[in-house]
């Protein structure tokens, strides 16, 4: 840990060392940032040495920085910084993890680092989109709207009424980009970041809290329905999971560059 005032863990030199991609996430590349609100994300990949790859001691494969310290939430002006190891980056996108595969279609002004091996693993992008992939982007939403739910339950009217009040609106316009981003990559097979103005404004409409909590739920079980007809019914491009081969082949290619070999 670096000091009281931040928090820190993993190998810096390690990790911006052998940095090779690192982009703005959260609603700042989304396009979903409210002025004033928001804090500053960031996420990254890094080649490991090869005595990390290749020998036997338990190294730890990410990095963490931030300047709030342990368990102090972050808010406005705040940075979360995460770098991941190449490995457990690529074992995490392989699954369609919604967060993880921000780098890899931020758009070029959101690049903080992007080197020519970061530019190799962002062509390779569609190699990660698969059917699983949106599985996860719908599990991820069910999980935002189980949080709404919790704070709706632990704010609702002694008398028994739950009204929409204390419900978690920023965990509601979460579930619904996730709804919308997997609906886009199930029809298109491509991601759009930040969002499209229709689906930008939508969503930016339930962060500020000018959508009931129920007419919510409506506009996602809608677009649920419609992303789980696509995948059952076949009318995506998508394949079941991601191109393993290709990204393991680049990988193992990727590090041997990296390291001179």
């Amino acid at each position: 840990m670096a000091d009281d005032a931040n928090l820190e863990y993993g190998d810096r030199d390690v990790a911006r060392g052998g940095e090779i991609l690192r982009s703005v996430v959260g609603s700042g590349v989304h396009g979903i940032a409210i002025e004033g609100t928001d804090d500053h994300d960031e996420m990254g990949v890094y080649i490991e040495p090869p005595e990390y790859v290749l020998g036997f001691a338990r190294r730890r494969d990410d990095y963490v920085w931030r300047t709030q310290p342990e368990g102090v939430p972050s808010g406005h002006g705040d940075t979360d910084l995460i770098l991941y190891s190449l490995r457990k980056y690529l074992r995490l996108a392989v699954k369609g993890n919604p967060t993880v595969l921000l780098p890899l279609f931020a758009p070029r002004e959101d690049l903080v680092v992007v080197t020519p091996l970061g530019e190799e693993l962002r062509e390779m992008r569609a190699a990660f989109l698969s059917q699983q992939a949106v599985e996860r982007f719908l599990g991820y939403m069910r999980s935002q709207r189980a949080r709404t739910e919790r704070r709706a339950r632990r704010d609702a009217d002694p008398s028994g009424a739950a009204g929409d009040g204390g419900w978690n609106a920023k965990a509601g316009s979460h579930a619904l980009r996730l709804a919308l981003q997997g609906r886009e990559i199930a029809r298109t097979g491509t991601l759009t970041l930040p969002l499209a103005p229709p689906d930008r404004d939508r969503v930016l409409a339930v962060k500020r809290g000018e959508v009931p909590r129920g007419e919510l739920w409506q506009q996602i079980a809608a677009i649920e329905d419609e992303t789980r007809a696509l995948l059952d019914d076949g009318r995506t491009p998508l394949p079941a999971g991601a191109d393993v081969a290709a990204i393991t082949a680049w990988a193992i290619d990727a590090q041997r560059r990296h390291w001179g070999w």
